[in-house]
């Protein structure tokens, strides 16, 4: 089997590392298990030192983000599969080996999540991920199993192994070289849809990004911010939007760039309307940033930019449509997969 190694991102999570690094230990005597320290003053290097000296680790001076962290942390890992896990992520028995054995069957095969369950409501699908990622055609995320804020329970509809747009990064598993040789996560994204902006990258590139049901991990989520949280209002709309500026085709920039522009000055008004001015001034921030570092944020543009249309886990109409006017709220509605 392919080296793997384990790498938990923390920051002053010790209460995390408590309960789920045991579990993680156990059931990932294959892997490497390495904590990298994002500057934590919460005793986590102390306590990880005292009760699992064995465990690797990784410290930096200061907190890098996700993206940031993560980028450090894997330029220094040598075995050729990397799993980014959550610290918040309790994992199962052989949740590892089916995923390295696809690693294996596939040159092309450049990303892998399993299936990502609610810790907290364990029939259900989590929000960060569920059965696997895609994209509508205005850069708006949804996964199998979960559109927007609906979340659906796990009744054996998505058990099939999947290629997606993107996966979670709440547990992704990544070949190394390719993480480093593009990149990483843009450090600039800081923290959320860094691991779609990344998944985009690799497909543009011709690799394959997959979910597969032949693993499964449950996660309690909702540990850095809340979904209500303005910052992550401010973070989504940010970064959804530097994504599309990054990725898009030349011909799709020039009129889904403004369309979703102005879906987003909708969303200001529906925030603000609803009482809610403070997460529509994080959608006014999020582009205040975006247009004053236009030009940067085009620099970052490489190789090739496929239309949405040839990239697998993309629907060609604006997701928006089919869940509030069509009340489509579950993926199967969505009528994306040929049936079993």
């Amino acid at each position: 089997m392919l080296p793997v190694a384990v790498v938990i991102l923390n920051h002053n999570g010790a209460h995390h590392l408590e309960r789920f690094l045991p579990s993680v230990l156990s059931y990932s005597t294959c892997a490497s298990v390495i904590v990298a320290d994002n500057g934590s003053s919460d005793g986590s290097v102390t306590w990880l030192k005292e009760n699992y000296p064995a465990v690797r680790i990784i410290s930096f001076p200061e907190n890098y983000g996700f993206c940031g962290g993560y980028n450090r942390a894997l330029a220094q890992i040598e075995e050729p599969v990397s799993v980014l896990l959550n610290s918040d992520v309790e994992v199962q028995p052989n949740w590892i080996e089916p995923i390295v054995e696809l690693f294996e069957s596939s040159a092309t095969l450049a990303v892998v999540q399993p299936k990502i369950k609610s810790l907290e409501q364990p029939d259900s699908f989590e929000y960060a991920g569920a059965a696997g990622g895609y994209i509508d055609a205005f850069g708006y995320p949804f996964c199998r199993g979960r559109i927007f804020s609906y979340l659906e329970k796990d009744t054996g509809q998505y058990d099939r192994d999947q290629e997606v747009f993107w996966a979670s990064g709440a547990c992704f598993f990544v070949r190394t070289e390719l993480f480093n040789r593009f990149g990483g996560f843009d450090d600039d994204f800081f923290a959320h849809m860094e691991e779609i902006d990344l998944c985009w990258r690799l497909k543009n590139n011709g690799f394959t990004v997959l979910a597969s049901v032949q693993s499964a991990v449950y996660h309690l989520g909702g540990g850095t911010l809340a979904q209500s949280d303005p910052r992550k209002t401010y973070l989504n709309y940010r970064n959804g939007f530097m994504m599309l500026v990054k990725n898009l085709a030349p011909a799709e920039m020039i009129w889904k760039l403004p369309a979703r522009a102005l879906l987003d000055m909708i969303s200001v008004v529906k925030y603000t309307l609803g009482g809610e001015v403070r997460q529509g001034l994080m959608v006014l921030k999020a582009h205040g940033y975006i247009w004053k570092r236009f030009r940067r944020i085009v620099r970052k543009r490489s190789g090739p930019h496929l239309s949405m249309r040839l990239l697998s886990g993309t629907i060609n109409r604006l997701l928006l449509l089919d869940y509030y006017l069509l009340g489509k709220k579950s993926f199967d509605r969505l009528n994306l997969e040929p049936a079993q």
